[in-house]
């Protein structure tokens, strides 16, 4: 498998989406013109009868004034009043019908907008947590093929100084192709490391992984062809980086079958990559968004704001469902998307997360 040393596809926001939103938004503010122009015209039609009715008012009035010489003149008057009345309640009433139904107009535009906008958010939320499934795919093939390594094998069968020297060697080759990880590891059965890709950095060999929650699973492993895949975490031994840990066993012969000989641990550098990926994630007012990977406990991993990294636990309602969207108290649009897997790397259960705020 060539070097994966790209961080990961950058995803944008645009095409028939984006036109999408620019229609609707066109809509709603054409409904909202119509309904101003429909209020006005309205209103200006009342303010004629209004003065239609005084005029008959005033009609009236001066023909009591005239006595039976004004009688015929009150009667149109009357009629005139009686129009005006009916002007006046007919406007009424298409103001009152006119404002309900484009009310009704732009409530529906607003809900289908929001809904295009939280099905967009889903898709984004898979395709983000899709991207890094397939760059972890990587690392498992990566794990298991470099388990086979000569100078890998040879050291794990018989530790000697040279031999170390040269597995070191070896694996500090690998890393200059594959600059995605921090360290690769080669550690016997006991947990004790034996070389390391980059001892000039650090100072890891002779040092005990036994305790490592990653190094007890992969010691159990029953095959070549299997891996461990640990949750990110913080490494003390590579200066408290970020990292995903990925181990395979090392075989007698380099053969899936073999004696198990000892563990190689390769440690995947996840913050910068985990960060293009939440960052590259455009969906409208950046300021209002914010784009997470979250593990299967819930606890952030990835952040577009960079803010609560393997600290904040994600209060997601997912109401076992594998993907959707609710609006959380404070009213934001939350929208997310469970693990596919790829290919033989079947995912830890994690999500991509998109939190729109309101407003």
């Amino acid at each position: 498998m060539p070097p994966s040393n790209q961080s990961a596809a950058v995803l944008r926001d645009g095409g028939p989406s984006e036109t999408t939103t620019d229609i609707s938004g066109l809509t709603e503010s054409l409904t909202a013109e119509v309904n101003r122009i429909a209020c006005d015209k309205t209103r200006a039609i009342q303010q004629i009868t209004n003065q239609m009715k005084m005029l008959a008012l005033n009609a009236l009035i001066e023909s009591a004034r005239a006595g039976e010489h004004g009688r015929g003149f009150a009667v149109v008057a009357q009629e005139v009043r009686a129009v005006g009345q009916q002007i006046d309640a007919l406007a009424g009433d298409l103001e009152t019908q006119l404002t309900r139904r484009t009310g009704a107009l732009m409530s529906s535009i607003a809900q289908m907008t929001e809904q295009s906008m939280a099905d967009r958010m889903v898709d984004l939320s898979l395709n983000a947590v899709e991207l890094i499934d397939r760059n972890l795919y990587e690392r498992t093939c990566d794990v298991r093929w470099w388990a086979t390594d000569s100078a890998v094998v040879s050291c794990a069968a018989e530790a000697s100084p040279a031999a170390r020297a040269y597995a070191s060697e070896r694996l500090g080759v690998i890393l200059a192709a594959y600059t995605v990880y921090l360290d690769l590891w080669l550690c016997d059965l006991d947990g004790t490391v034996l070389a390391n890709g980059r001892p000039d950095r650090f100072a890891v060999q002779g040092t005990s992984v036994a305790t490592e929650s990653w190094f007890r699973e992969a010691r159990a492993l029953r095959s070549g062809d299997d891996y461990v895949a640990g949750d990110i975490e913080r490494q003390p031994k590579l200066g408290d980086a970020q990292v995903a840990t990925y181990c395979a066993t090392v075989r007698e012969g380099g053969r899936t079958d073999g004696k198990i000989l000892g563990i190689l641990a390769i440690h995947f550098d996840w913050e910068p990559q985990a960060r293009a990926i939440v960052s590259g994630v455009r969906v409208g007012d950046d300021a209002r968004v914010r784009v997470l990977l979250v593990d299967r406990r819930l606890r952030v991993i990835a952040a577009s704001d960079g803010a609560g990294i393997l600290a904040e636990h994600l209060p997601l309602k997912t109401d076992g469902r594998r993907s959707g969207c609710f609006h959380d108290p404070s009213g934001a649009l939350v929208a997310f998307h469970a693990t596919p897997g790829y290919e033989t790397y079947k995912g830890l259960g994690w999500y991509g997360v998109i939190v729109r705020k309101a407003g």
